[in-house]
C-alpha cells in the first residue's frame, strides 16, 4: 500500500516551484512524480523587491504576495496529480517549504520568514498541508537551516563510503555523512551558491542565471578578489551556521571592492570561483575523510561551476541521480518527509545541524477540508 507524500519546494533562485510526489512506502523513498512550474516574470520581479535587504514595502504588498504563492503553490500540486492520476484523498500530507523572503537567525529576536499561505493550499488541494518548519527549530535556539541533512542521512547514508552531500541553490549548503551511523552528522551553509552569479547577470546582462557558466567562463578569475570576498567573517564562522540572499547579495558585493575596477565577466568568473571553493575548503576542513561528494541543486547545471569543484576536491565528485535521487528532486523530496516526520510526531531537524538545544517536531499542520464535504 502507498505511502504518499507530497514536498513543496522555493529556494533562493527564485526560478519557480518544485513539486515531488513520493512513496514512503519501502526502506527508500521513491519518487512517484514530479512537477515544476517556473515563475512569471513579474513574480520574480515582486519576489526580489519583497527579498532585497531592508526593503520597504507595504504589508498589502506582503499579503498580496503571501496569497499568490499560496495559489500558486496549490495548483502545482494539483497540476502534478492530474498528471499522475492519482486523487487527492490518496495523499497524506503536503510539506511545504514556502518561499523565504528574510532569514535571520543571528537577530537579536531571531527569525525566518517563508511566505506561500498554507490555509491556501490545504483547501484548494483538499490536502493537510504541514508548513512553516523553520521556526520551530529556531524558538529552540537553533538556525532554522538547513533542514535537508536529516532526509539526506535516510536516503544518502551509505556504511561503507564516508560522503559529503552538497546541495547548490541560491545558498550552498553541505550535509557531512560519516560511515557509521553512530558518528556525527554536521551541516551548514557554506555561503553563496548560484544567488550572486544570478544577481550579477541580471544586473549586467538582464538574463536570470549564467546557463551552463558561460559567461563566466569568457572571463578570468581573479585571484587577488576572491581572496578579498572570502575576508568575510561568514566564512571563518564555525558551524552551526546558515544564511540567506539578504546577506550574499548586490549590496554585499559593492561593500567589498567597486565592480568599476573590474571587467563584468572578470567578476563574474570571479563569482563562481568563490562558490566552487568555499564549498570544497568547507568540505576540506569539517569533512577531511570524505570519500565521495554528491551534488544536487540547480548548481549541477553550471558546467563551469562543476568544474572547478571537481579541480580542488580531493575524491569523486558526482550527481546524486546515481544514488537514489535526481538531484532537481532532492529538496522538494525532503519537505515530503519531513511532513511524514510531523504527522507521526518526530521530530524533523537535526539539533548537531541547526544547533538547537533538542530535536524538535518542525511545523503548523493545516488539516484539509475532508473531499466532497462542507462545514457548515
Amino acid at each position: 500500500m502507498p505511502e504518499l507524500y507530497i514536498g513543496l519546494m522555493s529556494g533562493t533562485s527564485l526560478d519557480g516551484i518544485d513539486c515531488a510526489l513520493v512513496d514512503f512506502n519501502g526502506e527508500k523513498a521513491h519518487l512517484v512524480g514530479f512537477e515544476y512550474q517556473p515563475f512569471q516574470t513579474n513574480i520574480q520581479d515582486l519576489i526580489q523587491k519583497l527579498s532585497k535587504p531592508d526593503a520597504l514595502i507595504s504589508l498589502k504588498e506582503y499579503g498580496t504576495m503571501d496569497a499568490q504563492l499560496g495559489r500558486l503553490f496549490a495548483e502545482t500540486v494539483n497540476s502534478l496529480l492530474a498528471k499522475v492520476s492519482i486523487s487527492a484523498a490518496a495523499v497524506q500530507a503536503i510539506g511545504s517549504h514556502g518561499l523565504t523572503i528574510y532569514h535571520a537567525p543571528d537577530a537579536e529576536f531571531p527569525f525566518s520568514l517563508q511566505i506561500g499561505d498554507p490555509n491556501i493550499i490545504a483547501e484548494q488541494t483538499s490536502i493537510t498541508t504541514v508548513a512553516d518548519f523553520r521556526r520551530r527549530d529556531i524558538a529552540a535556539q537553533g538556525q532554522g537551516a538547513p533542514l535537508v541533512p536529516a532526509f539526506h542521512r535516510a536516503i544518502f547514508h551509505d556504511s561503507t563510503e564516508f560522503r559529503c552531500i552538497v546541495n547548490i541553490g541560491g545558498i550552498a549548503n553541505i550535509t557531512v555523512l560519516p560511515k557509521h551511523q553512530s558518528e556525527k552528522v554536521i551541516g551548514f551553509d557554506t555561503g553563496p551558491g548560484n544567488t550572486l552569479m544570478d544577481l550579477w547577470i541580471k544586473q549586467q546582462k538582464n538574463l536570470s542565471y549564467d546557463k551552463n557558466g558561460a559567461w563566466a567562463q569568457t572571463g578570468r578569475i581573479n585571484h587577488d578578489l576572491v581572496s578579498l570576498l572570502k575576508q568575510d567573517v561568514y566564512f571563518d564562522t564555525p558551524p552551526p551556521k546558515s544564511t540567506g540572499k539578504e546577506y550574499f547579495s548586490l549590496p554585499w558585493i559593492y561593500q567589498h571592492f567597486d565592480p568599476l575596477n573590474y571587467k563584468a565577466e572578470d567578476i563574474q568568473a570571479s563569482l563562481c570561483f568563490l562558490t566552487a571553493i568555499t564549498i570544497c575548503e568547507a568540505i576540506k576542513k569539517h569533512a577531511p575523510a570524505t570519500e565521495r561528494i554528491l551534488i544536487c541543486g540547480g548548481g549541477i547545471h553550471n558546467d563551469y561551476l562543476l568544474e572547478l569543484i571537481r579541480q580542488h576536491s580531493t575524491c569523486p565528485v558526482e550527481s546524486t541521480e546515481q544514488y537514489g535521487a535526481h538531484p532537481d528532486h532532492v529538496e522538494a523530496m525532503a519537505f515530503a518527509w519531513l511532513a511524514r516526520q510531523t504527522l507521526n510526531n518526530l521530530p524533523g531537524n537535526l539539533k548537531e545541524v541547526t544547533g538547537a538545544l533538542n530535536a524538535a517536531i518542525l511545523g503548523g499542520i493545516y488539516p484539509a477540508r475532508p473531499l466532497g464535504s462542507l462545514f457548515i
